[in-house]
Order: structure tokens, then sequence, then C-alpha cells
């Protein structure tokens, strides 16, 4: 007997159960039921690719602490048939979490920064602590175990070079994981120095030992600047694999958690999974693997999806279909899309759609799915906003223009607001020593407004210039930070 397609209110129920989470993605450990393995993403695991260059919300942090989880790393090798990651002592270089036995947190990095340590010193220190160094097992303060690395070159060396021949031996490699670069320190100009002191080591480690890596989930803004402090760094551009998401792939994410919920509704993911077909159980069925087709074929998916939403964001074709006109608008500037506001923005359209059009007969109304993207424009400010707080500063001074706008315009009411000052004194508020948690990242070149555009373009922000000379900003920061376009999705009303 062929089990009947889900209703409209089942599907809206299977999405808020199973995207209800999809915010808390840096915050809350991955799960064998939410570890989703896009094609795009198996090159990042090769061990011996060190930098993983990716955005904001695209899985840095995930694949971070997969990496660190055996049983996720199991998996991983199995799915992506990479065996080398079953033969991984893997250690924590640095992350967002406070571990000071394992790496210096920001009151430790500011001090000694301050005091004239140089960033491959500590990095140095670290990678000897992962690998078991003696003497640093009795030392308790980073800048004590530091001072003894470069008192002692020999020792040390010789522990590198001793911990690379037993684990070429033991046919086994040590990885060193690096994460959160973007919290290293307050300064931009100390941040870069320190990524740079990383991949120095990092760049040291693939040429000078057999079975010592590390891998370096980093910004791509932060490779690129780290690189105007370590000379050398260019060279690890051979050796780097981006995190990026196709639209295929963000689908494929979607079908994924609705087939792998695992709460109350979990009879609604089985017959999701029956009514489509082709999933494979794995890890003792804890995680079923949706087939390839609907995790890369963009015809089948739109076809499935337009069983969840309205076919047309409008009364027919011209105004967009939601396969395509959600990601679209989801776009950074650099034509990035961060499947956490992907997932957020379809659970805040099946909430949406759940209050507002409750017997509508698709999961998710038209214009619920533009107050998910209004949504996930917030949602995307705010990332923005806590990881680098200048950003914030430099667009709300533009609220309430329109969008094309004049650069011009820009650098004049930049200028009449005297927002150099403005960054200075957010930077020295966030470097008091009593917020070290609050740690973040500054511009490069506050004093200089044109510079500050190119920054903002690395970082997606903004675009442009256009062939007529002027910005732009994508939908996805466009919205919440309260920008007009004409004939573009408005922020929303209080």
């Amino acid at each position: 007997m062929t089990d009947a397609p889900l209703t409209a209110g089942e599907y809206r129920d299977l999405l808020s159960a199973a995207l209800e989470e999809a915010a808390y993605a840096d915050t809350r450990p991955p799960t064998a039921h939410t570890l989703f393995m896009p094609d795009s993403h198996r090159t990042a695991l090769y061990v011996d690719n060190t930098v993983v260059p990716g955005g904001r919300g695209v899985g840095k942090t995930f694949w971070y602490r997969s990496l660190l989880d055996d049983g996720l790393r199991e998996l991983a090798a199995t799915e992506y048939r990479i065996r080398r990651l079953n033969r991984l002592r893997v250690a924590r270089g640095y992350g967002l979490d406070w571990i000071s036995e394992c790496y210096p947190g920001p009151g430790d990095l500011n001090g000694m920064i301050a005091s004239g340590e140089q960033p491959y010193d500590i990095w140095y220190t670290v990678l000897l602590v992962a690998l078991g160094q003696e003497e640093l097992r009795t030392l308790t303060e980073w800048p004590d175990k530091v001072a003894w690395v470069r008192a002692h070159p020999g020792p040390a060396q010789r522990t590198v070079e001793h911990a690379d021949r037993q684990a070429y031996e033991e046919n086994i490699v040590h990885l060193l994981l690096f994460d959160a670069l973007e919290h290293l320190h307050h300064d931009r100009l100390h941040a870069d120095r320190l990524v740079g002191g990383i991949l120095r080591l990092a760049l040291q480690m693939r040429f000078g030992t057999r079975n010592i890596r590390l891998k370096v989930f980093i910004r791509p803004d932060m490779f690129d600047a780290a690189k105007l402090h370590f000379a050398d760094a260019s060279k690890l551009s051979g050796y780097a694999a981006r995190l990026e998401w196709t639209r295929a792939d963000l689908y494929g994410l979607l079908f994924h958690f609705l087939g792998n919920e695992d709460g109350e509704l979990a009879e609604l993911a089985h017959r999701f999974r029956r009514v489509t077909g082709g999933w494979e159980p794995l890890a003792w069925g804890a995680r079923h693997v949706p087939p390839a087709l609907l995790r890369n074929d963009e015809e089948i998916q739109s076809e499935l999806f337009e069983q969840i939403a309205d076919p047309f964001m409008g009364a027919n074709y011209r105004k967009g279909r939601p396969y395509t006109w959600l990601p679209n608008h989801l776009m950074d500037g650099q034509g990035r899309i961060s499947p956490r506001s992907f997932l957020k923005a379809l659970w805040t359209a099946a909430e949406a759609t759940r209050s507002g059009w409750p017997g509508h007969d698709r999961a998710l109304h038209q214009e619920a799915i533009r107050k998910g993207v209004q949504d996930a424009s917030q949602g995307r400010v705010d990332e923005v906003s806590e990881d680098t707080p200048w950003v914030k500063l430099a667009i709300e001074a533009l609220e309430g223009c329109q969008v094309p706008i004049e650069e011009e315009t820009v650098l004049r009411i930049w200028q009449d607001g005297n927002l150099p000052a403005q960054l200075a004194k957010d930077s020295a508020r966030y470097a008091q020593a009593d917020i070290p948690e609050r740690v973040r990242t500054g511009p490069r070149h506050p004093d200089d407004l044109p510079r500050l555009i190119t920054e903002l373009r690395e970082l997606g922000v903004m675009t442009g210039p256009r062939s007529d000379g002027r910005l732009d900003l994508p939908d996805v920061y466009r919205i919440a930070f309260g920008l007009g376009r004409k004939g573009g999705v408005s922020k929303p009303t209080p």
C-alpha cells in the first residue's frame, strides 16, 4: 500500500518541529541526526587541506565540533569515504569554548600581545601542549608556558619530532583544530597578527612533518588580511577548501531535517521518508540519508517543495517561484547563503502561516515566506553586529536611505556623522578588560572611509559599485537595517 502524501497541516507541523533549533547551531553540539554532508564540503575535511574559509553561519563551528566527536567523525569518514578521518588524534587549538587547559582565552591573549609576545610562539606552545610536552604540564599560566617554550627551543622541537615519528609508526595523524578566530582580539590588527601566527605554524607543520596537521576554520576576509602579516600565507591557498552552499545543498539540508526529526513527530518524519523514498538508514538507525536526487537534483527538489509552499510569490510566475525566490533573497553580497538563515526563514514561514493562514492549502503561504525573509534578515544583522559591531554602526548611519546609493552619498553621511570617532569609541569599549567575553574585531582602517566600503564588500554586506557607480546592499542585510528598495521586501512593521 502506497503512503498518502503529507497534508499541508502535517508538513507545517513537521517544519516547525524539525527546524525549531536551526538558529542555535553554534551553541548546541551537532548530533547524528543533524549531521548533513553536502558533496561540496567533502574536500574541507581532507586532512591535508589546512585552511577552511567560510562566512558566518555556513558550518565552520559545526564541522569543528563534528571533527572533535569520535562518533560523528566516523560517520563523516564513512559517508565521505575518507578513511584517514578514522586515524586522527584530534585536539583543540582555539574555539568558542573557554578551555584554558587547551589554549589561552581572550584575557591571556590580550595580556601576552600587550607584553610583546609573538603570535607564532603562542600557537607553537598550544601545539606542544596538545602533543603532551612534559614540562608544560607542570605550568598553569599560559604566559609561563610560552616563556618556557621560547627559552627551550631544542626540547620543544624534539617534542614535535618525536610526536611526528611516533604518529607515523602508529599510522595516525595529530590534527589541531582552530575556530572562532574573529574572537581572538578586539583590535583587528592584532587579530590579523594572531591569525598570521596560526597560519605560519600550519604551513610549517604541513611541510615540515608527515603526521602533524592543523585545520583552520576562518572567515574569508580574515584569511585575506592575515596574508599581509605572514608573507608565505599565500602558499596555503593551495591547501584551502571553502565551505559554501549551493541552492541544491540548502534544500537537501531542509529535506534531511524533515526526514530525521526524532522528537514527538518522528512518525511524520517516517512517513515523509516513505513518501519520498530511497532513504538509507545509518548510524544504528539514528540517522537517515536522503536519496541522491533529493540532495542534488533541483528539478526533483522544486517539485517536492511546491507540495509544501505556494507555487508563486504572487498571482503568477512573474513574481517568482518560492524555490528560487527564497535563497535569492537570503544571499549576501558575495553570493553566499547561510544555511542557518535559510532554515530560520522556513521555520518562521511555517509559524506565520499557522497563525495567519491556518486553513491554507499549502504548508507555507507566500506572505509568510516574505515574513520569514524579514526575520532571517534581522537574525543575520544580529549575527554580523555581534561579530563585527563596527558594521552595525556604519550601516545604521544609512537608515532611511534608498539603494542603490551613490558612493559619494555614503561617504558624506559617514563624514557628517563622524563615523571614525564612533568606531574608535566602540573599539575602546570592547577593549575593556572586565568584558573579555565580548571581544570582537574592528575594521582594519577605521579612519579611511573609502576602505571601509572595501571591507564591507569583503564581508558581503555591501556590493558594487554598479556600472553607474552606485553601491547596493543585498536584501538579507538591507531589510533589517532599514534601507529601502523600490519594489523590494520591506522592513517589518513593529
